[in-house]
């Protein structure tokens, strides 16, 4: 008579239970790894391990921690991107991928809440609605707004609320972000002010609701209806835009027309824009209120549930830095003693005022360059060089710091159920030799 049914786990779900548990398991490692819990490591990532004694205990080296092998998106125009979900369609961008300082349309990410709209017969005359409390309700067309107002062009970070999802322990719904739910598009348009200015904010206007042409999947209303406070609609970079990096905005990006609210959640950056409403209260519309763009108020039990009552909603992006002159487990010829690295970071509203790398497991750090943004809301490129004392395993830890001090955590903080705000330092495997 068979025996019960046991379910396997795999070596990621072993260290994200019990990580102590784990290192015995896995390697018979009881403290610093040494003898044979060492050698198995080493074999293990493919060469020695110059560092192993500031490995942390319970930590999985970055080698083994990649999971399933992912499914890359293929889509003509688009490069090969890590596909996160077909219906509706979300792709990430690998952060080696991110080395443009102004991300090119075939490597931008894509965040999609339901179907996509049919193209626009005639772009220029898309119309877009200004109402709700207003003097003067408005609706022009995309012509109008390019001839009525004046034009900005900006280089604007644009990231999506669940950016690093996959770092909450235990897991949290939705797609399993990693870092490269991210863009730096430089962008076209009108600003947003002004066009609210024209139809006249009543003194009551203190929110907005935005709305697209997009629907639901079950074709039952909207895929998303987002809205903020009137601080942020205001704030001289949130822009309609009308091109990305000097051409029309290609469909899948939110053609012809899209706002783009930079450092925020990328939800706000209403795709196929067709209206906004100005409020005296929240709007309430889909992907408001509850737990959906929101985060706790005061830290909660990890995999709690939690209907959102005490949150708020997410506004500033946290921190976050990326790594990409080289790739998660690049090989570098044998002897390469100095490696130049760069990458980019980003603050929300905020800026990035350090980058520090570390090689030996965050025993010690290596302060990087860091360029000053070419405006507001742009990501900031970093640089350095590092160095290698031998052939071996080495892993390249990054974080960011922001203007405000704030450092990218060691482990995501702040759990939430939809899994908003994880920025934990970041890993890349390298192997020299």
């Amino acid at each position: 008579m068979p025996g019960p049914s046991r379910t396997e786990r795999s070596v990621e779900e072993l260290y994200r239970d019990d990580p102590e548990r784990a290192d015995a398991l896995v390697w018979g490692r009881r403290d610093t790894l040494k003898g044979a819990a060492l050698a198995a490591m080493g074999v293990a990532l493919g060469g020695a391990i110059p560092f192993a004694r500031h490995l942390p205990g319970g930590l999985l080296p970055a080698a083994l921690a990649q999971g399933a092998a992912p499914q890359f998106l293929q889509m003509e125009g688009k490069a090969r991107l890590i596909l996160q979900g077909e219906r509706p369609l979300n792709a990430e961008t690998p952060e080696a991928l991110l080395d443009d300082d102004i991300t090119p349309a075939d490597k931008f990410f894509i965040r999609n809440n339901g179907s996509v709209p049919d193209p626009a017969a005639d772009p220029r005359a898309w119309k877009v609605a200004i109402d709700g409390e207003v003097n003067t309700p408005l609706e022009l067309s995309v012509g109008e707004l390019e001839s009525r107002f004046p034009l900005v062009t900006l280089r604007l970070q644009m990231e999506c609320g669940g950016n690093g999802r996959a770092g909450f322990t235990p897991q949290a719904a939705g797609n399993q972000w990693g870092n490269g739910a991210i863009s730096c598009a430089e962008w076209t348009g009108v600003r947003l002010r002004d066009v609210l200015r024209a139809a006249g904010l009543k003194e009551s206007a203190r929110f907005t609701g935005q709305h697209g042409a997009d629907t639901h999947l079950s074709a039952q209303g909207p895929a998303i209806s987002r809205g903020m406070r009137i601080d942020k609609a205001m704030d001289e970079d949130t822009i309609i835009a009308i091109r990305m990096n000097g051409q029309p905005i290609p469909q899948m990006h939110g053609a012809p027309v899209r706002l783009i609210v930079p450092g925020w959640p990328g939800s706000l950056s209403q795709k196929w824009f067709t209206r906004i409403e100005l409020r005296a209260t929240p709007h309430a519309g889909r992907g408001m209120g509850g737990t959906s763009y929101r985060v706790p108020v005061r830290p909660i039990v990890p995999g709690s549930r939690n209907n959102g009552a005490d949150f708020t909603d997410m506004e500033s992006m946290p921190v976050r830095s990326v790594l990409t002159s080289h790739a998660h487990g690049s090989r570098l010829p044998a002897g390469t003693r100095a490696l130049d690295i760069r990458g980019q970071a980003w603050a929300g509203d905020l800026t990035v005022r350090a980058v520090d790398v570390s090689v030996d497991f965050g025993q010690s750090w290596q302060a990087m360059a860091v360029a000053a943004p070419p405006n507001r809301h742009a990501w900031q490129r970093w640089s350095g060089r590092i160095a290698f004392p031998s052939d071996g395993y080495f892993e390249i830890w990054y974080r960011a710091t922001d203007s405000n001090g704030r450092m990218q955590p060691h482990v995501a903080a702040n759990w939430n159920p939809q899994g908003y705000g994880a920025n934990p330092i970041s890993r890349a495997a390298v192997l020299v030799g």
